[in-house]
């Protein structure tokens, strides 16, 4: 039996590079090599595309270096044709890109152009999941509680800032938390306990993306919860995050050792119960398919708790939450490996069931 010909995808433009490139270094080690014929595709930050084989296939940094030039042209290549590029021999894509360029929709949107089956969200949930202001909206649409929150373009910010500092004064209360609305890995992330400092973190948030969001800080646990699924999707135990700065920064996520993770959380049964309901709710509110983490806010004192955000493509680092919430759910890394390439399989067998002519 012929092995199945998975594309893995990494790097990107993204401030967020650097993070994919661990993430598909674990990926890469961890596929089953007897199952699958494995492509390793480095985007560098410039948009290139490259490819390598050998012992260089299993390096991200390494594919970068030395690769070839690939191609992938936005149209589906009809069954038997001549391949023009390497790319386009996958039978399947596993898109390791976060943050910009890769985890917003554009990539899968080139994909489905290519008529390529691919791991994790559409277009529509990607494209949502990354913003976070359309992904606020759909969860407040969904019924599912969040903090309160403001958003402002940055065009606002810098024509009117003193009008936008009056604005977070008059809605939220000091501490806040100041967010690109089109990032991850916390980049660009930053507490601010007064005026001066939520002017200092609006103007790092503005470097990188056109919209901004402040939140409400809040004394809270951080939680987190995977997902797995298409049309069923289920959701791992949660576990707990306990940062070794005074947020879980990208300081904190990726150069620090400092945090520990309580995996699984020490919650209740209820309470675990209810973490797990609302991360399928978050994962169905945005019309998620494949995988994602979710993300939550436990209040400190009380029960309360507050859905943060959705990731639909969490981070697969060898210190990431995603696997190692599924390791203790009993679906270790290699079999959780296979179970998002079949589900990715999966949905594009329904897909094909669509008519795109009358």
């Amino acid at each position: 039996m012929a092995k199945l010909r998975v594309a893995v995808l990494f790097g990107g433009r993204s401030g967020e590079h650097e993070v994919s490139l661990v993430s598909a270094a674990s990926v890469l080690q961890s596929l089953d090599r007897r199952k699958y014929e494995i492509v390793p595709v480095g985007i560098t930050l410039e948009g290139r595309w490259l490819s390598a084989g050998g012992a260089a296939a299993r390096s991200p940094e390494r594919v970068l270096r030395e690769g070839r030039p690939v191609l992938l042209p936005p149209e589906p290549a009809p069954a038997g044709a001549a391949r023009r590029a390497e790319i386009l021999r996958a039978d399947v894509a596993l898109p390791i890109l976060h943050g910009t360029f890769g985890e917003d929709g554009t990539i899968q949107g080139l994909l489905e152009l290519c008529g390529i089956p691919y791991v994790g969200a559409g277009v529509l949930a990607s494209a949502v999941g990354m913003d976070k202001e359309i992904m606020k909206r759909l969860f407040v649409q969904a019924g599912l509680p969040i903090v309160p929150w403001l958003s402002f373009r940055r065009r606002q910010w810098r024509r009117a800032p003193e009008s936008v500092l009056a604005a977070v004064v008059r809605r939220l209360d000091y501490p806040v938390f100041v967010k690109p609305a089109n990032l991850g890995s916390s980049v660009g992330i930053s507490k601010a306990r007064d005026r001066e400092q939520l002017r200092r973190a609006l103007q790092l948030a503005a470097r990188y993306d056109t919209k901004l969001i402040v939140e409400q800080g809040v004394d809270a646990r951080e939680i987190e919860c995977s997902v797995l699924g298409n049309d069923d999707p289920r959701a791992s135990l949660p576990g707990e995050i306990l940062p070794g700065r005074e947020f879980y920064d990208y300081e904190a996520k990726y150069l620090e050792t400092g945090t520990q993770y309580r995996i699984p959380a020490p919650l209740a049964p209820g309470l675990r119960r209810r973490v797990q309901q609302l991360a399928i709710g978050a994962f169905r509110a945005v019309d998620c398919s494949g995988l994602a983490r979710v993300d939550f806010l436990l209040a400190r004192r009380g029960a309360q708790l507050w859905v943060n955000e959705i990731n639909t493509m969490p981070g697969f680092t060898p210190i990431s939450m995603f696997p190692k919430l599924w390791a203790v759910s009993g679906l270790p890394y290699p079999r959780l490996l296979d179970r998002m390439i079949a589900l990715a399989l999966e949905r594009a067998r329904e897909r094909a069931h669509n008519r795109y002519q009358r």
